[in-house]
C-alpha cells in the first residue's frame, strides 16, 4: 500500500499536468507570413486619396483628412489564391474596408483602385464582413440576412478577421462568426489594401483605424480552408444586389435558350450551339458565317438600353454583338443587319487588318465604321472580356472591360456619312430603327457568352 504523502504528490503533480495541458492552445503549424513588420510600412505604398497612414506602437494607423477620395495603403505584391487574418480597431463613426485581389490601371478611370471589399462598417446597418465591389458592382454579399455576423462586430474594440480567397470562392469571418461566402469569377489576382474612406465635410476629421497582426498564408492554401456553414452567393448568370436595384434583367438565364431563338427561324437552332457550364457558346464549324446553327436573337426588342456581356474568343475567333436588328429584313438568310461590337482575335485573325476604315473590324470596334481605341485593354485570347454597350437618344458608347473605347451620335450627319462609305451603303437608313432586337453572331468559330445583361430604359415586346 503507498503512502498517504505520496499519493498526494502523485494527484497534485497530475493536476497541474491536466492545467496546464488544458492552458496550452493547438499549435498552428500554418506558414504564416508577416505583411507588417511592426515598424515600418515597408512593402506598402498609398494610392488614391491622402488620408495618413504611419506605423506606430506594432500597428498601422489610418487617419481621415478632409478634400479627398478614398485612400488606400496596398501591398506591393499581388496576391491570388491566399489566407489573410488582421486584427483592426475603427471609430464608431468611420466607414473602411480591407481590399482583396484590388488593382489600379490607367487605363481604368485613372488609375482608381477598383476590386473585393471586406467592409468594416460600424454603423447601425453592421455590414462588417460582408463584400462590396468597389468601383465596379456595388454589394455582392451584404449582411441582410446574417444576423449572427451583424451581432459579432465589436464596438470601440479589437475585431478580429479571417478572409479566404480560393479559386472563384472568397469567405470571410468576424471574431470567429461566418460572415460572407461569395462565389465570383471576376478578379483572380490583385493587391491586399487598408481603406480610409473619405469623409464628409461635416464629418470630424482626424478619425483612425488601427490595423494590427496582419499575417497571410500562400503555400497549400486549400489544406488550411475553414468550411463555411453559409449557403453561397453565386453571381455567375445572376443579377447582383445593385443591378437588380438599378433595373438591369438577365438577358440570359444560363441554362435554357428562353427568351432567343434562330435568327432565321422561330425557334432556336438545334445545332451549332450548345450550353455547358453556364456558359453559351458557339462550335466551330469552320470560319465563315456557319450554316449549322447561325446567328440568334433575342425575342424582345430593345430602344435605348444599356448591354452587358462576358465573351471569350479562342485563337483565330470571330463573332460579334450586334444592337438594333430587324432578323425579319434577311428572313431565311441567316445573316441579319444591325450594328455591331466586334468580337475578334486581333493578332491572328486576318479581318483585324481589313473594313472601311482602317482597324474598323479590330475588336470592340463599331465594325467597319468606327475603330476603337488602339489602347483598349483587352485581355488575351482565351481569358474572359467584358463587353459593354449603352444607347441613350441616339449616343452610343462601345466599353471594354470598363474602358470607354469609342462613342458616335446614331443617325447623325457624321455617322450617315460613314455608313454611305461601308458595305452597309446597300440598305437603307442602315443602323437607324428605333428599335430592334439584340443579336450574337455565329461566324463559325468557337466563342463563350455568359453574363448576357440589359437596362432597358424604353423596352417594348414584338
Amino acid at each position: 500500500m503507498k503512502h498517504p504523502f505520496f499519493q498526494s504528490k502523485i494527484v497534485a503533480f497530475f493536476s497541474i499536468l491536466i492545467l496546464y495541458s488544458c492552458s496550452q492552445k493547438p499549435k498552428d503549424d500554418k506558414p504564416w507570413i508577416d505583411l507588417f513588420d511592426g515598424q515600418t510600412l515597408d512593402g506598402w505604398t498609398q494610392k488614391g486619396g491622402d488620408a495618413k497612414y504611419e506605423a506606430r506602437n506594432g500597428t498601422i494607423v489610418g487617419t481621415t483628412v478632409h478634400n479627398t477620395p478614398n485612400s488606400f495603403l496596398t501591398t506591393d505584391k499581388l496576391y491570388d489564391d491566399f489566407i489573410l487574418e488582421l486584427e483592426f480597431k475603427v471609430d464608431s463613426t468611420m466607414n473602411s474596408g480591407i481590399q482583396i485581389r484590388s488593382n489600379s490601371f490607367p487605363h481604368y478611370r485613372d488609375g482608381r483602385v477598383h476590386g473585393y471589399q471586406v467592409e468594416i462598417d460600424p454603423s447601425e446597418r453592421a455590414w462588417s464582413g460582408g463584400i462590396y465591389d468597389e468601383a465596379r458592382r456595388g454589394w455582392l454579399n451584404n449582411l441582410e440576412n446574417n444576423s449572427e455576423a451583424q451581432k459579432a462586430f465589436k464596438q470601440n474594440d479589437w475585431n478580429h478577421y479571417r478572409i479566404e480567397a480560393i479559386g472563384d470562392t472568397i469567405k470571410t469571418w468576424v471574431n470567429g462568426v461566418p460572415a460572407a461566402h461569395l462565389v465570383d469569377e471576376k478578379t483572380a489576382s490583385g493587391f491586399i489594401c487598408l481603406q480610409v474612406h473619405n469623409i464628409k465635410p461635416d464629418k470630424k476629421e482626424g478619425t483612425e483605424i488601427v490595423w494590427k497582426n496582419i499575417k497571410i498564408v500562400t503555400d497549400s492554401v486549400s489544406k488550411y480552408s475553414t468550411k463555411s456553414p453559409l449557403k453561397p452567393i453565386i453571381t455567375k448568370n445572376q443579377l447582383t444586389i445593385d443591378e437588380t436595384k438599378k433595373g438591369w434583367k438577365l438577358l440570359w438565364d444560363g441554362e435554357t435558350t428562353n427568351g432567343w431563338r434562330s435568327a432565321k427561324l422561330e425557334t432556336f437552332p438545334e445545332s451549332g450551339w450548345k450550353i455547358e457550364n453556364g456558359e453559351l457558346i458557339v462550335l466551330a464549324s469552320g470560319g465563315g458565317e456557319s450554316t449549322a446553327g447561325g446567328d440568334i436573337v433575342t425575342e424582345d426588342l430593345y430602344s435605348d438600353f444599356e448591354l452587358s456581356v462576358d465573351f471569350k474568343v479562342t485563337p483565330g475567333g470571330n463573332s460579334g454583338i450586334k444592337y438594333y436588328v430587324d432578323s425579319n429584313l434577311n428572313k431565311g438568310t441567316g445573316s441579319s443587319i444591325g450594328l455591331e461590337y466586334q468580337i475578334l482575335d486581333d493578332d491572328l485573325h486576318p479581318d483585324a487588318k481589313l473594313g472601311n476604315h482602317e482597324g474598323s473590324r479590330t475588336v470592340s470596334s463599331l465594325y467597319d465604321l468606327i475603330q476603337a481605341d488602339i489602347n483598349k485593354p483587352i485581355n488575351p485570347v482565351g481569358e474572359w472580356n467584358t463587353a459593354y454597350i449603352i444607347s441613350k437618344d441616339n449616343h452610343v458608347e462601345h466599353w471594354l472591360n470598363g474602358t470607354k473605347v469609342l462613342e458616335y451620335e446614331r443617325k447623325s450627319d457624321y455617322y450617315r456619312k460613314l455608313v454611305s462609305e461601308s458595305k452597309y451603303v446597300k440598305w437603307p437608313n442602315f443602323g437607324e430603327l428605333d428599335k430592334g432586337q439584340i443579336l450574337l453572331q455565329d461566324h463559325g468559330d468557337l466563342v463563350y457568352f455568359k453574363n448576357i445583361k440589359i437596362r432597358p430604359i424604353n423596352n417594348t415586346k414584338e
